[in-house]
């Protein structure tokens, strides 16, 4: 019976490895492809090709960046827009694609500008971001072990650790902050607010989705999504105006 099991699993895996294996040598092979095209000056083709990697691969923002720079070639803009902040996305810190991403927004017609936050939320957003999940969670553990210390060596000692009374209480409450922005933190690597208008002049429309739209939205602007009904989705506009668009104008970062 033992063998049995142990046959089947390594059955499995050998498949496994092979299926890997098999889906690495096509997306090399669809790289190449999508490369040779895009040299080419065959930007159609070399998007066909970026697409089908970005489907097998959708967490390499090298794909995400070439693909923003065939759609751009090909004066698509709300494709292009979509493509860079896909690969920021993955890579807040992709400098190539935040700089092209800003040169194809320079190109839509009627470009909403974008108002900053007010300092103390960008400041929350920034300290935040999922990329710092990880670094929470360890500081939290560290002060956590260093309470399990203090209160030990007072126990042991009655009291006469060398340190001042409110050590422990200190360390408490630096814990639980570090523990929720660990939390918060982590929560934000799950979270995908961020779409892209796809059609251009997009009626933005007020809550009860009746009457003149209270603005057009231009192709390519990138919005934050806030709520969802059927059909519809709730947005926060660049300059933080607020109103309601169809969901098929719209295409998840």
């Amino acid at each position: 019976m033992k063998k049995l099991v142990l046959t089947t699993i390594l059955l499995l895996s050998l498949g496994a490895l092979q299926s890997l294996a098999a889906t690495a040598g096509n997306t090399t092979a669809l790289w190449q492809k999508g490369i040779s095209y895009y040299d080419g000056k065959q930007y159609d083709s070399a998007a066909y090709y970026l697409e089908q990697i970005a489907a097998l691969k959708p967490q390499n923002e090298a794909v995400y960046y070439n693909l923003g720079n065939t759609y751009y070639k090909l004066n698509k803009i709300a494709p292009a827009v979509l493509n860079y902040e896909r690969a920021l996305r993955i890579n807040p810190e992709y400098k190539e694609a935040r700089e092209n991403l800003v040169l194809a927004q320079s190109r839509i017609s009627n470009h909403i500008p974008y108002l900053p936050d007010v300092f103390f939320i960008t400041w929350w957003q920034n300290i935040t971001k999922a990329k710092n999940a990880s670094a929470w969670a360890i500081s939290a553990l560290t002060v956590f072990i260093l309470i399990i210390v203090v209160v030990g060596l007072r126990r042991m000692r009655k009291g006469g650790t060398g340190l001042p009374s409110q050590t422990a209480g200190v360390l408490t409450f630096v814990f639980f902050c570090l523990l929720i922005m660990a939390i918060v933190s982590a929560r934000n690597s799950d979270k995908n607010v961020g779409a892209v208008v796809m059609q251009n002049d997009a009626p933005l429309m007020n809550s009860d989705l009746k009457g003149k739209p209270l603005i057009l939205v231009p192709e390519g602007t990138t919005v934050k999504m806030v709520s969802e009904k059927p059909g519809w989705v709730e947005v926060t506009l660049p300059d933080g105006r607020n109103g309601w668009l169809q969901q098929s104008l719209l295409e998840k970062i």
